[in-house]
């Protein structure tokens, strides 16, 4: 699947911090300490919609993860998924009388446009459930023979991932049972599925259904392929059985997160499958939760349209931390283009406050938790002294615009 275009990144001088990021299993701060080329996954959209203020947020998040290591001096190897098969794409192009296969396209392709017009950068791969399929195929049909799947006898062809295989199953989120089979229940999942042998069993494969896509499955038969080990197989075929980071939003927490490790460490081995899994807080509108079912989704594109400037809405997103869940209003965004217009101001001056000085700032904010608020306010008062003529240093200006770009994506 084909990504996005590259961006040529400034030069900094000197050498970025260590990369410290909050671990969801183990519920702390604690140093990625990648060994060779820094692994992250990132689980992307599935494309039955345009990508709204949520998916940016989480894909500026570990924009930063990337612009941080590799400041740092770290190669990255980033992957990132699309679930370009699944229930949710194929109940809206049903609803929409439309081919899935043509909604999934168009919408990938705004995606794309979008992350471009926010400056991300692209995933080094950029990976399809359906292209994906004859690999996945292989790996299920492994855990079947090995008996850490199972097929239900309703005739249906679905086979089940055994949780009785994964011990460990619940270290990642630290829910209840109870909890667990709630978030099923919300999130994909089928807990009051009759035959299943546990109800937090998750689908690796979906038989073959009328009416539905599907392809061959070797000694599975026909069908398309569960959610969760769509994105274990992505990840262990292009990162290795261990990957540094594995992230998303906090709603992939459980199941998804929990189950495509599950997966991975029964397939390999090894635990944990990520170093650390990073999520990233929700995007409310307006002191209500942004949903599909609620119909309040912002989209990327529909601001672009609108003629909002992409910085405003990137530096927008990057004024709370991003494990906080926040809402989006007006006034957030107000601020953030009050914001923008500011900084420009000070970087058409002459001279500034010592440029070197702010860039070990933000480096130092960065570094520990991706504490954007904390950068951004050390940049405030840059621009605000610069704008009342103190500091004489003559390039500071050209320091804090490469430092903005490089480390925060913004373009000024």
């Amino acid at each position: 699947m084909e990504t996005w275009s590259g961006l040529e990144l400034p030069r900094l001088p000197g050498t970025g911090q260590p990369l410290a990021l909050f671990d969801s299993a183990r519920r702390a701060i604690h140093l990625t300490r990648p060994t060779g080329p820094a692994t992250l996954y990132v689980c992307g959209i599935t494309p039955y919609d345009a990508a709204h203020l949520g998916h940016a947020a989480t894909m500026i998040t570990f924009d930063l993860v990337q612009r941080v290591w590799r400041d740092a001096g770290h190669e990255v190897t980033y992957v990132q998924n699309v679930t370009d098969i699944d229930d949710p794409l194929l109940e809206r192009a049903a609803r929409d009388g439309e081919d899935w296969t043509v909604l999934a396209e168009r919408e990938t392709v705004l995606f794309r446009q979008d992350m471009q017009a926010l400056r991300l950068l692209p995933p080094t791969h950029y990976v399809g459930a359906v292209e994906s399929i004859p690999q996945i195929v292989t790996v299920v049909e492994k855990l079947l023979a090995e008996g850490a799947a199972y097929r239900l006898t309703d005739g249906t062809g679905d086979i089940y991932f055994d949780l009785a295989e994964s011990p460990q199953f619940g270290y990642e989120s630290h829910l209840s049972r109870q909890q667990m089979i709630a978030f099923a229940a919300e999130r994909g999942g089928d807990p009051q599925r009759a035959g299943k042998r546990d109800p937090l069993d998750p689908l690796l494969w979906r038989g073959a259904r009328p009416d539905e896509p599907s392809w061959p499955g070797g000694e599975l038969g026909a069908g398309r392929p569960g959610w969760h080990i769509e994105c274990t197989v992505i990840a262990l075929n292009l990162l290795g059985d261990t990957i540094d980071v594995q992230g998303g939003g906090n709603d992939l927490l459980f199941p998804h997160h929990e189950c495509s490790a599950a997966h991975a460490e029964r397939i390999t081995g090894k635990q944990p499958f990520a170093k650390h899994y990073v999520h990233a807080g929700m995007i409310g509108l307006d002191g209500d939760k942004m949903s599909k079912s609620k119909g309040n989704l912002v989209f990327v594109n529909g601001l672009l349209r609108d003629g909002v400037d992409p910085m405003a809405i990137r530096l927008s997103l990057l004024a709370d931390h991003y494990r906080a869940d926040r809402q989006w209003t007006d006034e957030v965004l107000k601020v953030g283009g009050v914001r923008l217009y500011r900084w420009r101001d000070a970087l058409a001056a002459e001279r500034g406050p010592s440029g070197a000085d702010l860039l070990a700032g933000v480096r130092a904010r960065l570094a520990e938790d991706l504490d954007t608020p904390g950068a951004l306010a050390l940049i405030d008062s840059w621009a605000d002294a610069t704008i009342a003529g103190s500091g004489d240093d003559a390039e500071a200006p050209a320091m804090v615009r490469a430092t903005l770009d490089a480390l925060l994506g913004l373009t000024l």
